[in-house]
């Protein structure tokens, strides 16, 4: 009998020893993080820093346990440290594309991606600069170099030269305009200025009258107009059109609604994408971001489109006073 309990106490002790060691013991990659908990770090395109900080601040004010620390670079950068499982969650404009997502599969990664939202690629310039609306194809053409002076889209036009400026030559707006304007090909014109952050372009844009930025959308809104109708009082986004000749009848600026009703011609989809193999806080994170009740309402007050939930569409008169 004393035999029998000596086995079961050695039995009880060996059993409790391997639990604690299972519950004690850290994956392989060290990741400890949960669904709401835990430390991570993230990357995103510079350009959509403002409306990732209000996501990220309600996530953590929801979730006290979970820090999540961005790190804010170009499109090329943040997509390469998720390739190279340095993070496993960037905010981007694009998918993954097949010989990424091949290469992740490869390495028994579990890559995916999730639509979050929509916004419009933005022409700023000078406030002085009163010939606001401009074509598809003279971007095109000013971007291949065709196009060097104002004159050459507005005959009275005495402002001279046109310098575009990007935020970073390896940004999302950089590659929008390569891929979905110019077709794959590269920029040609060599007046063209490449700082290092959307808040250099602004200010590039209100110092040079000649300028035209090239930043999102979500850069733009007057924080303090709950509409989203107000665009900030230094720059003036330029109204674009698909017809070749643009004009205040055939050309929009980017509002929610007209990139919602598809006139808008410069809209684009906005990806978080995934390699969590844990689903654990960027899964957390990027489920919270598309949720309904908060992360999408938050989208929708930063002036982009949401890509979920249902829109209420107002008639709001707009001046351009």
């Amino acid at each position: 009998m004393k035999r029998n309990i000596s086995y079961i106490l050695v039995g009880l002790t060996l059993i409790t020893c391997l639990l604690v060691s299972c519950k004690n013991k850290k994956p392989k990659d060290g990741r400890t993080d949960t669904y709401s908990s835990g430390a991570i770090t993230f990357a995103s395109d510079e350009s959509f820093s403002p409306v990732i900080e209000e996501e990220r601040e309600l996530f953590e004010f929801t979730y006290p346990d979970a820090k999540l620390t961005p790190i804010y670079t170009n499109e090329s950068e943040a997509i390469n440290k998720l390739l190279k499982g340095e993070v496993w969650m960037v905010i981007t404009s694009r998918d993954f594309k097949k010989e990424e997502l091949e290469s992740l599969k490869a390495r028994k990664q579990f890559p995916r991606s999730v639509r979050f939202a929509y916004d419009g690629l933005a022409l700023i310039q000078n406030i002085s600069n009163t010939d606001s609306c401009i074509s598809v194809d003279n971007i095109k053409d000013i971007l291949n170099g065709k196009i060097t002076h104002w004159n050459q889209i507005y005959p009275k036009s005495k402002i001279g030269e046109i310098t575009i400026v990007f935020d970073n030559p390896n940004s999302s707006a950089v590659h929008f305009v390569e891929d979905s304007i110019l077709g794959g090909k590269p920029i040609l014109n060599k007046n063209v200025a490449a700082v290092k952050k959307t808040a250099e372009v602004i200010k590039y844009v209100e110092e040079n009258k000649g300028a035209i930025g090239i930043i999102g959308s979500n850069w733009l809104n007057d924080k303090r107009d709950t509409t989203n109708l107000t665009f900030k009082k230094e720059i003036r986004p330029m109204a674009v059109s698909s017809v070749p000749i643009a004009n205040v009848q055939n050309s929009w600026k980017p509002y929610q609604y007209y990139i919602f009703n598809g006139s808008y011609p410069l809209a684009r989809t906005l990806y978080i994408l995934l390699n969590d193999t844990h689903m654990g806080l960027p899964t957390g994170f990027s489920n919270f971001i598309i949720s309904q009740d908060k992360g999408q309402k938050i989208i929708l007050k930063t002036g982009l489109l949401p890509a979920y939930g249902n829109l209420t569409v107002r008639n709001v008169r707009v001046s351009n006073e």
